[in-house]
């Protein structure tokens, strides 16, 4: 039994990742970044502009008085 009890040996997808980069751990750790910054560039160039309209932002329940 672990540390934790919820641990049973998985490490999640993130260990998973780290597991399938190439090279050693600061070119796993630059490969990451660069990932996060594509993933985060991808969501505010099309994923947001895209579902923008879709969300209820300037829906008001407040009538003006």
């Amino acid at each position: 039994m672990g540390l934790v009890p919820w641990y049973d040996g998985r490490d999640g997808m993130y260990g998973w990742v780290w597991r399938h980069l190439p090279g050693n751990t600061w070119v796993k750790a630059l490969i990451s970044l660069a990932l996060v910054v594509a993933v985060v560039y991808v969501l505010f160039q099309y994923v947001f502009p895209w579902a923008e309209p879709l969300l209820p932002f300037n829906d008001v329940t407040v009538d003006n008085q």
